[in-house]
């Protein structure tokens, strides 16, 4: 291939916003396509059986390729996944470019969730708290906002969720609904939010009261999750930071609105979600390979 150098120059020496974009999408397609098998620590059978598998879902023409192709083909595919997760430490180090100071406001937070002094982290109780009643104050919802919203650039936050059974992270607009009807209120409801929801083993992602099911994710266990969001670009990601592993991609095309973090603790889910959820510090983190 006479362009082959060509073309690596070019990806080599693209602008790491691009870089960075071209990797979610890829990472997203091949979890979609693959079974999130770009992040696994070796190569067996399993992983050519689905490779195999996927090729007769999408065109099974090409599975009927003679042997030597298809042995080109699934080459060719697993050197390219082992390249995307060779380049986990790098896209790390992008995303904790962009990572935000997100500071919890205990004046949006429903009265059933305690924020510490920081602002870093959210405690469901049981006992109902003496706090004052403003309108920006969520009142059937277990929900909480940061103090500080944003309208351009790049974002990356991260929350530890570990030892929780239940919880809801995301984004919304200032005109998410606080009170009133309790499933208008709920993050990824309404058109004004997104998230990714986690509760006993399972994964769903919401906007607009549409629900995705993530059955690919059933019964994985992250320390943190990563929260991207590209305001230019209209893009909301969901990551497992443990691992940079995917969730889920939201691409909301233009925002219309000021973003604010947004997270939801959970209730105590028959006594196994005490835990809090806490604001780590993204900049730091380091993935696990």
């Amino acid at each position: 291939m006479p362009n082959s150098m060509t073309h690596v120059h070019i990806v080599l020496y693209m602008p790491p916003k691009l870089c960075l974009h071209l990797y979610i999408q890829c990472m997203f397609i091949f979890r979609l396509q693959l079974g999130n098998l770009g992040f696994v620590s070796g190569i067996n059978c399993l992983f050519v059986f689905r490779v195999s598998e996927t090729l007769k879902l999408t065109d099974p023409d090409l599975i009927q390729m003679d042997e030597f192709k298809n042995e080109q083909l699934l080459s060719i595919t697993i050197n390219l996944l082992l390249f995307i997760r060779s380049q986990v430490p790098v896209t790390k180090k992008l995303f904790q470019s962009y990572a935000a100071d997100v500071v919890l406001d205990a004046d949006t937070a429903h009265p059933k969730l305690i924020i510490s002094p920081e602002g870093d982290s959210a405690t469901y109780t049981d006992t109902w708290q003496d706090v004052p009643e403003t309108p920006s104050r969520f009142d059937n919802t277990l929900n909480v906002i940061s103090k500080q919203g944003f309208s351009e650039g790049r974002q990356y936050w991260e929350v530890e969720v570990s030892g929780k059974s239940y919880w809801e992270l995301g984004l919304t607009y200032p005109g998410i609904p606080r009170q009133g009807r309790e499933e208008d209120c709920w993050l990824g409801r309404g058109k004004e939010s997104w998230c990714v929801e986690y509760f006993n083993g399972n994964y769903a992602a919401w906007h607009g009261g549409v629900q995705h099911e993530l059955p690919l994710l059933a019964g994985k266990q992250f320390t943190r999750i990563g929260v991207y969001c590209s305001f230019p670009g209209g893009l909301v990601c969901f990551l497992g930071a443990d691992t940079m592993t995917p969730l889920h991609c939201f691409c909301a095309g233009t925002f219309a609105d000021t973003l604010y973090q947004a997270l939801c603790p959970g209730h105590d889910n028959e006594g196994t979600n005490w835990k809090a959820l806490k604001i780590c510090d993204a900049s730091r983190s380091a993935p696990v390979l």
